[in-house]
This record gives C-alpha cells, structure tokens and sequence, in this order.
C-alpha cells in the first residue's frame, strides 16, 4: 500500500502556495492552482449565493468590498485591542468587531444573514483551498500537511494557526518557520551535500511579515543560530502608504474625499499593488483608473523615488531587523556566505541595495523562486515527518538534519517580579529544561506558576501565556516545587510542576485562550529589552537586596524561636536584636521596593548582621569561658 501523501503548505498574508515532495525526480514539485497559477491570494469573499476563495474572491474585492476578507494571518492570535492592528482597522474594508474576550471577529454578510468569524475559521478556509489544490493534482484525498508561520510569530499566533489546520481538516504534523523552509530550499536546490560549513542569511520580506534567520549549513544538518523579525511588516504595509498618498492627491486634485468609500479604496490598492511590482523593474510606474471615485477619471505617476521616500522608515526597520538577528547569533556580517532573498517583496530594489550595502562583497541569492520557496521547504519537512526522515529518498534527504530554535525566551515569574529564564531565546527545539523553585513562607499552601514569554528582567513587563496553583503539603519555608517546560517541534509549551514528598504532579498545556501579544510588545519587545537593560538590572539588583535581607530576617526569627537563645542574653542586647529585627522587617514589608534602594536594603541587612555576629560572638565566648573553668 502506498504511503499516505504529506503536503507543505505556505499560508501567506497574501498569496498562499502548496508543494509536495516528489520521490522519483527527488525535488519538491510547486502544485498549480485550478486557474493555473503556481500561487494563490489569500483572499475569501461572501456574496448572496456563494462563498469564493482564491482567485475568484481576488478578482471580485472592488465589487464586493465589505465581504471580501483579506489578511487574516494579521490578525490570527491577536486581541482586538493590540494596537499594531489600529491602522489596518481603517484601511479594511470590513468590518472587524470584538467579542467579550476581546478577540476580533470579522463580520460578512452571507446569503442575506450577517455572520461574524475568527481569522482562524478565515484562515482554515484558505487552507482547504489549498489541501483541494493538492488533491486534484495527485487525484486522491490529502489530510497531513507541514504549515508555515513567521519565525517571529508568538506562541498564541502558532497555535491559532495549527487550529486552523484543525478547522481545515488537516492533520498538521508540523509548524516551521518560513525563513527555516526558506533555506531548507536553498541548501538542497543551490548547496547539496555541503562539505564545508557555511553561514547562510535568510531575508524573507512577505506581503505582511518580515522574517531573518541565520543558519549554518553542514553536508545535510541546517542548524538555525537565531532569528529576528517583525510580524508586522512588509508589501501590505509598502501599499498602505501608496494607498494613503494617492488618496490625498486626489482630494488635493478633486476637491473629494475617497477615504471612507470601500470600491474606490479597493480599486486603488488594486493599482499600488500594481503599480509596486512594476517599480522593481522600472523606474516608473502610471496609474489610471476610470470613475474611481464621484464619475471622476484619476491619472497619477508614481516614481520609484517618490516609493522609497514614502517607504523609507519601513526600510530602515528591515536592516534594523538584520542587525539585531546577526548581534544575537554573535557572528560578524563578513563571515555570512550567503544572503538569501526570500519574499515577493525582497524584490524591491531598494531593499536590495540596502542589503547589499550591509553585506558589502557579497551576492545576493536571486537564483531561487521567492514566492516558491517556503512552500518548497514545507514540503520537504512534510516527505521527511511522513517518511521517516527521509523514506526511501536516501540520495537527497537521508542524511537531512533540521534544527530550528525558539524565538523568545520561556520561564516563570518568582519573588520580586523577576523573570526566571527556563529556556533561553533561540534554543534549539524541541527542549525541555527544569527548574528547581522555593516556598515563600512556612505552611505555604499553594504556589502559583506564572509562565512568560519575553526578554524583560520583570516578569510582568513580558508576555503572560498562562498560570495555575499547585497545592504544596504543609512544610517550612524553602520546600522545592520542580517546574519542567517541554516546547515541542511545533515551538508549543507545556509546563508541569512536581513536588517529590507526595509525588503530586500538575501540568498545563499552553492553549490559544491563554495569553496573547500585544502588538508593541511584538514588534519591540527586544528593542525595549536593549534600551532599558540598565533599568532592569538596577531592579533585579534591588529585589536581590531586598530578599537578602528578608532571608536574613527569617533565619534570625527561626533560630530564636529554636534554640534557647534569650536566657543567654542579657536584657540589653536583648532589646537591640529585637528592634534590629523590626527595623528589617519594616523595610521588607514595605510595598515600594520601587521606593526602596537597594543601598538602603543593604545597609539594613549589614546592621542586623552585625548586631546578630556581635551577640552571637557573646554567646559563644560565654560558653568557652564556662567550658574552660569546668
């Protein structure tokens, strides 16, 4: 019996494709769509009869406008209220609402009724496009597929999109990131049985994300070192700003206002887009549209240099983005081989020559497909998951390696608001780390595991992805909780805590509903993490010194309440153990650790050590004394 088929599947802002591992040629074969194009626009549209995805929804938006939904990975695992989406809210037109949990839901009219549907129900639609898209082309049914996301996409975002899948009636065996399929495609079609070690660049600019990895290739293991990106830019965003200056030309022009009428705004974005795709061979590009708006004829031409100045913030930030990925891997630019050009809008020129002055001496890798490759990648991950690494492909995959890492670091929030890392951010995954945790107080009942995901020193300043109490069995202060976090291949987290004297165990499984990103968090949480690094280790110093002192507090009170220590002591010394004890237990209990320095935690606990040694010393020199004239 055959083996069951196993497709890749780049689900793209928007254009999506589908490819599947051809054993006999040994490459992967791009499937074509029912209208023959190799790609297909992320596009579904609802009208009184019908429901179109693809092409057909594409070619229909400037006539159908508010039920034509489009850029729904934008959406997927976001909350409504992530700031990163206010700007999109006004140039859709459709209509995006929240739901009580604050989760957006786009509403369509649909044979006459109003309906109101996830991104992640938008996104499964396309996805079946694309499972009915392979299919027809090997005439059999198809259930298990790799999908790509954004190396950058948070945790919530990578499940929102496997239940998606889910929606869709695929089996995702696989979550990868897009610029990992990227060079997984480069490697095998460009770099085959690699003998040296080389460094390769993946730069994957989309129609809404912007992805960067750095990879070593080695014969047939691609290592990924790290990886950086803004889930948030690219070609949409380059339309955006065409849409929004073409719109006040022509009030300037017209005396009209368009904004706020969804055809004319449609047929317009139609033309930048256009018209962006044939600046990246020509200088300039004209539009010209027919009654686009009040029976008014617009004419305009759009230069290449108007494009790059109304753009060039947007540029600005890729490179920052290079950058950022090439100091985390810790590896000079002029040691990167290759530079790979993945992405529909890796082909502006601009883009281009920025790169090329980054990484000055070197090519740029144009010889693979852009639009091609991720889906490419995808499904050679698919063949090797659905074969046993490799199956019967023994020339080309046998030996194929692949290691991808985590985008951000993973851990927990302990005393003090500080975040304790578990896993770091690009560790290779799967991984699984523990750690070992401490009760805050005599008898403690529960303790509560609060699991992060961000580069901040204070827990709260990160992402909260989930929490949950575990019950502790009555025990002194410091009784161990072992915590264990496990990421998948998937980069999906499950976190366990365990404590060894009953053998109690609990475990969460970090779902969808559980905490998302808010938007400035996404696309700077690296940055601020930089920028305020001096900040957070003036805090992290200051809970240190306050939880020295309360330590210092705590064994102080214990051996008094233990041992026979006040008959040994005189009155006065007596009094000032005690009022040390008090002064310290103020500071502790004071709630402004933010109005507390950390100076100030340390002299207190200096005092206390100190009158505590000197009684101590008393102690121990009566007790010789005593000894002696026995």
């Amino acid at each position: 019996m055959a083996n069951k088929h196993a497709i890749g599947i780049d689900l793209g802002t928007t254009y999506s494709c589908v490819a599947i591992w051809e054993e006999r040629n040994s490459r992967a074969e791009i499937i074509h769509n029912d209208q023959g194009n190799r790609t297909t626009p992320s596009f579904v549209a609802f009208t009184d009869s019908q429901r179109l995805v693809g092409d057909a929804a594409k070619n229909q938006a400037s006539t159908n406008p508010t039920n034509t939904v489009f850029d729904a990975k934008r959406l997927i695992g976001r909350k409504y209220s992530d700031p990163v989406i206010e700007n999109d809210l006004k140039l859709w037109p459709f209509k995006v609402v929240a739901d009580a949990e604050d989760k957006p839901k786009i509403v369509v009219n649909y044979k006459g009724q109003e309906n109101e549907l996830t991104p992640e129900e938008i996104s499964s639609m396309i996805l079946t496009k694309m499972k009915d898209i392979a299919g027809a082309f090997l005439e059999s049914p198809v259930t298990d597929a790799v999908v790509t996301v954004p190396a950058y996409f948070s945790h919530s975002q990578r499940k929102a999109t496997k239940d998606a899948g889910t929606i869709a009636g695929l089996n995702v065996m696989r979550i990868i990131n897009e610029p990992t399929a990227a060079a997984l495609a480069y490697g095998l079609q460009k770099r085959p049985n690699c003998a040296e070690k080389r460094n390769v660049f993946v730069f994957d600019l989309g129609g809404g994300t912007l992805d960067v990895s750095l990879l070593t290739i080695k014969g047939g293991t691609y290592q990924v070192k790290a990886t950086a990106g803004d889930t948030h830019l690219g070609g949409e965003d380059f339309d955006n700003r065409m849409v929004s200056y073409l719109a006040k030309e022509f009030k300037r022009k017209h005396k009209e206002d368009m904004n706020g009428n969804s055809k004319a705004l449609r047929r317009l974005r139609n033309e930048c887009e256009k018209a962006k795709r044939i600046l990246s061979y020509n200088n300039e590009a004209t539009i010209d549209i027919d009654a686009l708006f009040q029976g008014i004829d617009f004419h305009s031409t759009m230069t290449r240099a108007r494009f790059e100045k109304l753009n060039d913030d947007l540029f600005e930030k890729c490179m920052d983005t290079v950058k950022r990925c090439l100091d985390d891997a810790r590896v000079d630019k002029n040691h990167v081989h290759d530079i790979v050009l993945v992405g529909g809008s890796s082909r502006i020129p601009k883009v281009q020559k920025l790169l090329q002055s980054f990484f000055p001496g070197k090519e740029l890798c144009k010889s693979i497909n852009p639009d091609e490759a991720v889906a490419y990648g995808a499904a050679v991950q698919a063949y090797m998951i659905n074969n046993g690494h490799g199956g019967n492909d023994s020339k080309t995959l046998k030996n194929l390696v692949l290691m991808d890492v985590t985008p951000l670091s993973l851990g927990t929030s302990i005393k003090g608001d500080l975040m304790s890392v578990l896993i770091p951010r690009n560790t290779p995954i799967p991984a699984k780390k523990k750690g070992t945790y401490f009760t805050d107080s005599d008898d403690q009942p529960t303790v509560c595991v609060d699991v992060y995901e961000g580069e901040r020193l204070r827990a709260s300043e990160n992402n909260m992805l989930g929490l949950f109490s575990f019950d502790v069995p009555p025990a002194p202060r410091g009784f161990p909780i072992y915590i264990c976090f496990d990421v998948n291949e998937d980069g999906i987290l499950s976190v366990s805590a365990e404590e060894k004297l009953t053998g109690k165990k609990q475990e969460i499984t970090i779902n969808n509903g559980t905490g998302r990103f808010s938007a400035k968090e996404v696309a700077k949480m690296i940055e601020e993490a930089e920028m305020l690094k001096d900040e957070d280790e003036k805090y992290k110093e200051r809970v240190k010194a306050k939880n020295a002192l309360d330590e210092c507090v705590y064994k102080v009170k214990k051996a008094i309440k233990d041992g026979n220590f006040f008959s040994k002591v005189s009155a006065m010394d007596k009094q000032r153990i005690m009022a040390a004890i008090r002064e310290a237990r103020e500071m502790v209990n004071n709630d402004g650790v933010e109005q507390g320095e950390t100076y100030q935690y340390k002299k207190c606990l200096m005092e206390l050590q100190s009158v505590t040694n000197e009684i101590m010393g008393k102690i121990n020199s009566d007790y010789e004394e005593s000894d002696n004239g026995d």
